[in-house]
């Protein structure tokens, strides 16, 4: 049971931003630039950061859309992705992905935890500044998000909605309607 009247039937961050409109715009543009916009991380890649981070940090409705949408837009890859929050260390991924996700589960941690060794790992790895300036601030941006769905206490749909959801975020995206 949420702990403000949400309205019935928006799961997650979905009620929230049914609750106050005035605050939706924002968040879901700052959603859709980060995942959509322009990055040398393909968004593929951008939504394996942002369900992991979800993962680490226990949101299971970010997890599930995120991890949806990942495997919607890497058809075809399903299970390396789902390799991926498993045990990134032993998943069929990149180097540089790899290198990524260590820094993304620092930021989850406490963003003073990534040193200058996993940034230079992941320059080694092939990551560009851009790439290690939007893997922190999407992992900052998902523990935030966490907090805010999970902090009203959103309802969670059940496993089998999220490959729908996750096919609706890939292709259209996080714009509010």
């Amino acid at each position: 049971m949420a702990h403000i009247p949400l309205p019935e039937g928006l799961p997650g961050i979905l009620g929230p931003l049914a609750f106050r409109p005035e605050t939706a715009g924002p968040l879901t543009e700052r959603a859709q630039v980060l995942l959509r916009g322009p990055s040398p991380l393909a968004p593929g890649e951008r939504e394996i950061i942002a369900a992991y981070v979800s993962k680490l940090n226990g949101c299971r409705f970010c997890h599930g859309s995120h991890a949806g949408a990942a495997r919607a837009l890497l058809k075809g890859k399903e299970a390396v992705v789902d390799a991926a929050f498993k045990d990134p260390a032993a998943a069929p991924i990149s180097e540089k992905l790899r290198a990524l996700l260590v820094i993304a589960g620092a930021v989850q941690k406490d963003g003073r935890g990534v040193t200058a060794e996993m940034a230079a790992a992941a320059k080694r790895a092939g990551a560009d500044d851009h790439e290690l300036h939007d893997t922190v601030l999407i992992a900052a941006a998902f523990c935030m998000y966490n907090r805010y769905v999970d902090g009203l206490a959103t309802a969670v749909p059940p496993d089998a909605a999220y490959a729908a959801m996750g096919e609706r975020l890939a292709a259209e995206g996080y714009r509010a309607p």
